[in-house]
């Protein structure tokens, strides 16, 4: 096609979405900004990592255009990528708040994470998150999925984060790729090589029908230009965010140990009555559930004993002035595919509720509630089901709420007593302003568990294992993850399985100290790239970003 849009690469893309005359990039490959974390791996960088920042004009309205490149590593975010974005978004929010009204759009052709520099990755998606969150209070964010690659992973959370999303036939959405599903829960929940299935689940056509995509239009250049124009004039904001009680009313209705059909659920999803869904706080039970890390330290920390809830595995209290807020493992989980701790539909949906519940209660409060999050997330759901519904919404709806409640005044803290994994942690975890976490080797922090990530690298695990020795942020342990920076405090002699009153002592000590350190800071997610070892750390750090964001202040203004 002549006049394709999905045939252009990013710049390409960029270039023709604004006016002819009116473009200038910024970081550009002239810059020669790079990721440092690949040529170590063999791996051969891109001189704009992936990612083009242009702005310029569209209809007389000022733009911001980030597009990514799905021809580099497979669209994936690591630092640098995902440090430019960052930058792109904080300046365009600046100007908006300064009363200089400019669009961010973003072209999203994307896997997610790029899984050669993982938590670089999963702390850049969260900081994109919580920038699109902030955003969105003064103009609307559109999102462009042309085709490609599509939109996975951590970024398919921003595309539920965005205002307003626009696509061709061409394109998918979707939290976890089938080749992951298939590799974690086996071949019967998802045969990764049935492209009719993938195509019908995943694609536009079925995602438009179930409102997760807006706007579906013909792959051509000035169609782009007239639909984000139109977004634009209309503030389009389908609030896809903020839809959790009719997705909790959709699941009430659902029998989850069947396998649905695209024609079940189509049905389903017209059907819904809403209604009203608000979580009661944790009581004491008799009988004791499913064990687990978050549950332990959740008991430990509000004393509530085997703790107990209308849905088993989100516990929520408010002990102390503090909101405690945990997901947890429930064996006989209904939905079998978070029986483990994982993050779900109805995980997803109902934090969200917890946290919305508690931005309305204190809104008019001077001072604001703080949230304690109790961290032990192996991932997020991988399932046929969840993925047909639309996973990747529940986890945006958890992610924005947290994200909200922070900017608005709340002080939240993030506990990190378990594992801290992929789509979970951003979720659950990665909005946080302080993350504490105990030094213990038992817990996991990564974006994906060794067997998928090697599966989507194409490395070996022996060959993955080995370029953890180059890359920190390629490391599942937390003392590597310290070595990043994103660390407030790694609390000593504790772990995740301890219940004795030292143990707990030690640990709301350092609760407390987080949350004092909060007292007159900032409410974003800056302290994970402007703390002694995110600046100066000798084997990690955030150094590359920090350069990312100098050059982006130089280049920003006109």
């Amino acid at each position: 096609m002549s006049n394709s849009f999905v045939e252009l690469h990013a710049r390409q893309r960029a270039e023709a979405l604004l006016d002819a005359g009116s473009t200038r990039e910024l970081i550009g490959p002239l810059d020669n900004m790079i990721s440092p974390h690949l040529e170590p791996q063999q791996i051969v960088p891109e001189s704009d990592d992936g990612v083009v920042i242009m702005k310029g004009r569209l209809a007389d309205h000022d733009l911001v255009v980030i597009a990514i490149e799905g021809a580099f590593q497979g669209g994936g975010i690591g630092e640098v990528s995902g440090a430019k974005i960052v930058a792109a978004l904080e300046h365009a929010l600046a100007d908006n708040q300064a009363g200089h009204r400019i669009y961010p759009v973003i072209i999203l052709d994307t896997g997610g994470v790029r899984l050669q520099e993982a938590n670089y990755g999963l702390l850049s998606i969260s900081e994109i998150h919580n920038m699109v969150v902030a955003l969105k209070k003064h103009v609307p964010v559109i999102g462009l999925v042309p085709g490609r690659v599509g939109s996975f992973g951590g970024m398919s959370i921003t595309n539920a984060l965005l205002s307003y999303v626009i696509g061709t036939n061409q394109a998918r959405i979707g939290l976890n790729g089938p080749e992951v599903i298939e590799q974690e829960a086996g071949v019967r929940e998802w045969d990764a090589s049935d492209k009719n299935l993938i195509w019908d689940t995943l694609g536009t056509t079925q995602r438009q029908a179930t409102g997760i995509i807006d706007e579906v239009i013909e792959d051509d250049v000035t169609a782009f230009r007239d639909a984000v124009s139109a977004a634009i004039a209309t503030h389009q904001d389908s609030h896809r965010d903020q839809r959790g009680d009719f997705y909790l009313s959709l699941l009430d209705q659902l029998d989850p140990s069947e396998k649905l059909t695209i024609p079940a659920y189509d049905k389903l999803f017209k059907q819904v009555t809403v209604t009203p869904h608000h979580l009661a706080p944790a009581t004491s039970g008799e009988n004791q559930s499913t064990p687990s890390r978050g549950r332990t330290w959740f008991e430990n920390l509000t004393g509530i004993t085997n703790a107990q809830s209308e849905v088993s595995t989100v516990l929520h209290a408010q002990v102390d002035q503090r909101e405690y807020i945990a997901i947890v493992a429930d064996a006989q989980n209904r939905f079998p595919r978070v029986r483990h701790g994982e993050v779900g539909l109805q995980e997803g949906y109902t934090v969200a509720s917890v946290v919305n519940d508690l931005i309305a209660a204190d809104a008019d409060k001077t001072t604001k509630t703080p949230i304690i999050m109790v961290v032990d997330v192996p991932s997020q759901a991988y399932g046929y089901n969840e993925e047909l519904i639309g996973i990747h919404m529940a986890l945006a709806a958890s992610a924005s709420a947290y994200a909200r409640a922070r900017q608005a005044g709340h002080k939240v803290v993030a506990l990190i007593a378990g594992d801290a994994v992929s789509g979970g942690f951003l979720a659950h975890g990665l909005q946080s302003n302080r993350l504490v976490a105990f030094d213990d080797l038992d817990i996991t922090v990564q974006a994906m568990s060794k067997a998928s990530s090697a599966r989507i690298t194409q490395r070996t695990i022996a060959e993955l294992e080995a370029a953890t020795q180059h890359v920190p942020a390629m490391a599942y342990d937390i003392e590597n993850y310290q070595k990043l920076g994103a660390l407030y405090q790694l609390i000593e002699g504790v772990k995740g399985t301890d219940t004795d009153q030292a143990a707990i002592s030690k640990v709301k000590a350092a609760l407390d100290e987080a949350l004092t350190s909060l007292d007159d800071a900032s409410t974003d997610l800056s302290f994970r790239y402007t703390n002694p070892i995110a600046v100066n750390g000798e084997a990690g750090g955030r150094k590359a970003t920090n350069q990312v964001r100098r050059l982006m202040a130089e280049q920003w203004a006109d």
